[in-house]
């Protein structure tokens, strides 16, 4: 099962619909335990830094999300879900006072985007249409899909570079569109993989089969534990 994660910011629908078009069982829950329980987890969201950090802080889903990153759970965060996965961000932020924090997945603090390029020439801000992503061709969330290929942007602020970035586009500054915490199947995106036609239904579908893969793996490492059990009685 995966759980889409309601922290009331946003229209959650086509999302869900998005998955649920790759095969996959979905929930949308704002319950802390649902969201421990699950096989994966998918973060979407529109909106402020700020407004979304503190709801998930006051609904007690920040921490329910984290402890199923901790216990291997599949994760997947979709434009203002990819910005929670850092450390902090500066939307909203109060004048004096610390940067909102975020779920601290990833290093660093997301920022505003420039409105014009390193040359002069302005930039409309926010982003917002179809642009195309490099990206490194091995990750699995990329599967059967070509570096280069378009997605849907909506967006004013950006994340920082990291050694979690995995994809890239440009809009008066290239910037990380795709993050994974290394070595885990904990990935963010910037774009609206559920508003890009094939492209994104694709990167969904493979974000399914890795979630779909995990819990197989879950479920027959308790099966082995419990048949340990049994054979000892």
């Amino acid at each position: 099962m995966i759980v889409v994660v309601d922290y009331h910011k946003g229209n959650l629908l086509s999302v869900e619909r998005g998955l649920r078009g790759a095969g996959a069982e979905v929930v949308v829950s704002d319950d802390p335990a649902r969201v421990r329980a699950a096989d994966a987890v998918v973060l979407p969201g529109v909106g402020a830094f700020a407004d979304a950090a503190a709801s998930l802080e006051e609904l007690g889903l920040g921490a329910a999300v984290t402890d199923a990153v901790a216990a291997g759970a599949p994760f997947l965060g979709i434009c203002l879900g990819m910005h929670l996965m850092f450390e902090a961000g500066t939307e909203h932020a109060p004048e004096d006072g610390p940067l909102p924090a975020g779920l601290g997945l990833i290093p660093g603090t997301v920022g505003l985007m420039p409105k014009a390029d390193a040359a002069g020439a302005a930039y409309k801000i926010p982003h917002v249409g179809w642009n195309s992503v490099e990206w490194d061709e091995t990750d699995p969330l990329f599967d059967g899909l070509e570096s280069g290929e378009y997605f849907y942007f909506t967006h004013s602020f950006a994340a920082p570079e990291s050694a979690a970035t995995i994809g890239r586009t440009t809009h008066s500054v290239t910037f990380p569109c795709a993050v994974r915490v290394p070595g885990r199947p904990v990935w963010g995106v910037q774009f609206h993989p559920e508003k890009s036609s094939d492209a994104g239904a694709r990167l969904l579908a493979n974000f399914v089969t890795v979630a779909g893969a995990a819990a197989g793996r879950r479920g027959a490492a308790a099966t082995m534990a419990e048949d340990t059990v049994l054979s000892k009685e």
